[in-house]
């Protein structure tokens, strides 16, 4: 294999008790070339090393460490830097099914590999090859680096998640995976588990893990002790930090039993089910235990707890419709769903008395006790439709790892390009650094609560619901949506209704406003969010949803008012294109704006451009570019130029200019010559709304491009407006930008 190295040297004794390899021979020791001679991003003194290998090697020291999780998270803290990553298992149990850890980062950051060139080989593959060789490993690891080497030829990263520990010779595996490691030139991430060990145990482990590491070569990263019991993790911490060298992190992120519970989704493809009823997202609900029916329904129901899988005979209706009333039920514990076995179904009225629970209804051919003794042999993963489960995971890592520390210890090049994935992964950090209090005043919609459950996993902002806490709370309770700490504040109960129908009452006197009226304005959810921001209880608000536009902006122009300057509220999108991001303005709000009200949108998307880490180059758009074209609404655009030229003289700015001139730099150095906008605009401002909007969506709908927002631009402190289509995602990520632009607010 051209570029890598491979001697064989003596044979190596397997240590006691360990079992032999696939072919009864431990492997022979393979050196490592010189230019891999360490095989990652820190030096021997512990320093990070000047060169770069842009690839990691996350093992693990035994199974069921908890390896996706650390993938999982190491690939949102990469997300930030690299445009171009991708996952490789060397080796896996086999290639029948798609490789779940594989398909999770692949569905969730869009990584270009398919399951293919994602997995190097089987364990019969790697067993045919050592004994091919009489136990020599040379065949096997130049197969596995030139596997690697075409992927490594299309990426900026490559992330490399050791084997799982349940191939033929787990006890000899940790060798495999650091001969792997130092072979692909990669530094290596160690998981070692810390479930129902004691402190003195996890260390042993991971001092034995460093041992056979370091013998291969190996850079050592960071070790990550995963699965702790909750309360023990500063203690672990201390524990595995002694022996670890110089430098070298710990970290310890706590057990979390939602991780390996199985959902109503899994459970129907395990037992080969048909839903009934109730598909969507309640399908994602975690199985918190099993009840089986076999009683009468008096006896049954007091068994039933919150997440209980209730599995019963399919004749009987009596307990199916038992279930589905406690789902309904505030004062009941919502079950996750109910399997109805034996392959007998409810008939049509049956179902219909079922369906309004919206609870999962499944049906297998199986017995009940067979079902049972299935379900008991299942443990669930994490999935690409997982989102409890992956908001989870990453609030745990970031919790518990130094991202800037770790980031700094793997040795990458830096990108050029900024993708969707970095500047999403870039916008949660950013608002995580610093947090802020969002208000979101439609707790009645199920995609607010749940992007509320995933936004509290990922630690983005503090969130306050508007509502009644015990309707809400039930709602989320049926939908299986855990609100944990959320506060859920009543506008028509709440202490703060008074103090914000005073302030709201004194801002509208001059419209005749008094106290008693402002009492009423004040107990809509949407004039409570927005009198919070105005008082400073919250520092932003996120609404529309189920609202209109101009529902969500009303209350925001008569309290908040725009900021110092300007005159006019206009609404950007932030184009998340493949290589880099764009600001288009006004997409959104005005319909037809004034030469001068142009000039303040393009002076408010700067500094819209500016809070998201965009260096603003500004074109201002029209369908003539510089001198060739005549005509008013031309004139128009000059005249918003000269204004924003005069306003801001620092600014890159272009004028009028064509949109292919702005962002295709071989038009835009034929149309206009020498300005540094032309070909390259990262803000560019459209002449009305009609314009505006059609360009977003098209480009949108045409090309691979994450359109986010719209982003309200121009008022005194961040408010912003939700499509009534929204995904609980452009929630997630409205919620972020909300948070991010409150942080530009003097506190």
């Amino acid at each position: 294999m051209p570029g890598v190295a491979l001697t064989a040297v003596s044979s190596l004794t397997p240590r006691s008790g360990h079992r032999a390899w696939p072919c009864g021979r431990r492997p022979a020791r393979v050196e490592p070339p010189p230019r891999v001679r360490r095989c990652g991003g820190i030096s021997s003194s512990g320093e990070v090393d000047a060169r770069v290998s842009n690839a990691l090697y996350v093992t693990a020291v035994e199974a069921d460490a908890g390896k996706t999780v650390v993938a999982l998270g190491v690939l949102d803290l990469l997300a930030r830097t690299v445009a171009r990553p991708v996952v490789f298992r060397p080796v896996v149990a086999d290639r029948d099914t798609p490789d779940p850890l594989v398909e999770l980062l692949r569905e969730r950051y869009g990584l270009d590999v398919d399951d293919a060139d994602a997995v190097g080989m089987t364990w019969a593959e790697a067993t045919a090859l050592l004994e091919d060789e009489d136990g020599d490993p040379r065949r096997l690891v130049a197969a596995v680096v030139e596997r690697a080497a075409r992927l490594r030829e299309r990426c900026d990263f490559l992330l490399v998640v050791g084997t799982d520990f349940t191939g033929p010779s787990p006890a000899t595996e940790l060798d495999l995976n650091a001969l792997l490691a130092v072979n692909l030139g990669a530094p290596v991430l160690t998981v070692v588990s810390g479930a129902g060990k004691s402190a003195d145990t996890v260390a042993a482990a991971a001092r034995q893990a460093r041992s056979v590491i370091a013998g291969r070569g190996c850079a050592q990263v960071a070790t990550i002790v995963n699965r702790a019991a909750p309360g023990t993790e500063a203690e672990l911490a201390s524990r595995v930090r002694t022996d670890a060298d110089a430098g070298e992190p710990v970290y310890v992120l706590p057990d979390l039993p939602v991780l390996s519970a199985l959902t109503v989704d899994e459970v129907l493809t395990a037992l080969d089910g048909t839903v009934l009823a109730g598909s969507g997202p309640r399908l994602e609900r975690e199985v918190d235990g099993y009840v089986a029916g076999s009683a009468y329904l008096q006896a049954v129901l007091p068994l039933l707890h919150e997440g209980a899988l209730l599995v019963s005979s399919g004749d009987r209706l009596d307990l199916a419709v038992g279930a589905a009333a406690a789902a309904l039920s505030p004062d009941l514990p919502t079950p996750a769903g109910l399997v109805l076995t034996l392959g007998t179904r409810p008939d049509e009225l049956g179902l219909r008395l079922l369906e309004p629970s919206g609870l999962p209804v499944i049906s297998v051919p199986h017995s009940t006790y067979a079902t049972l003794h299935l379900l008991e042999g299942l443990q669930g993963v994490i999935r690409p439709t997982s989102a409890r489960k992956v908001a989870a995971a990453l609030g745990a890592f970031s919790a518990a790892v130094d991202a800037d520390e770790l980031h700094a210890r793997i040795r990458l090049t830096p990108a050029a390009a900024v993708t969707p994935a970095m500047f999403n992964a870039r916008l949660l950090e950013r608002a995580r650094a610093d947090r802020r209090r969002i208000v979101l005043p439609e707790s009645e919609d199920e995609r607010v609560l749940r992007a509320t459950e995933e936004l509290a996993h990922l630690d983005v902002a503090d969130l306050v619901l508007l509502g009644d806490p015990e309707q809400v709370r039930a709602r989320a309770r049926t939908l299986g949506i855990d609100l944990g700490r959320t506060e859920v504040l009543d506008p028509a109960t709440s202490p703060l209704r008074q103090e914000l129908a005073e302030r709201y009452a004194a801002l509208r006197a001059h419209k005749g406003a008094t106290v008693e009226g402002a009492l009423d304005t004040v107990a809509d959810p949407t004039y409570f969010g927005t009198m919070m921001v105005e008082t400073g209880h919250a520092h932003g608000m996120v609404s529309g949803a189920t609202h209109t536009t101009a529902m969500t902006i009303r209350p925001a122009l008569e309290t908040i008012r725009t900021a110092p300057g300007v005159s006019r509220v206009s609404g950007a999108f932030l184009m998340c294109l493949p290589d880099r991001v764009l600001v288009f303005a006004d997409c959104a709000v005005n319909l037809d704006p004034t030469a001068s009200e142009l000039a303040e949108i393009a002076l408010s998307s700067v500094e819209t451009a500016l809070a998201f880490g965009v260096e603003p180059r500004v074109a201002m758009v029209s369908y003539s570019t510089g001198t060739s074209g005549a005509g008013a609404d031309v004139e128009k655009v000059r005249e918003a130029t000269a204004l924003v030229a005069a306003a801001r003289p620092d600014l890159p700015l272009a004028g009028p200019i064509q949109y292919d001139a702005a962002v295709d730099p071989a038009v835009g150095a034929a149309k206009l010559p020498g300005n540094p906008v032309a070909g390259h605009a990262t803000v560019l401002v459209f002449p009305d709304l009609n314009t505006g909007n059609t360009t977003y969506k098209a480009v949108q709908r045409s090309g691979d491009v994450v359109a986010v927002g719209p982003v309200l631009q121009g008022l005194r402190r961040p408010v912003n407006d939700l499509s009534r289509g929204c995904t609980v995602a452009d929630i997630v990520s409205t919620v972020a930008i909300t948070a991010v632009q409150a942080q530009q607010e003097p506190q």
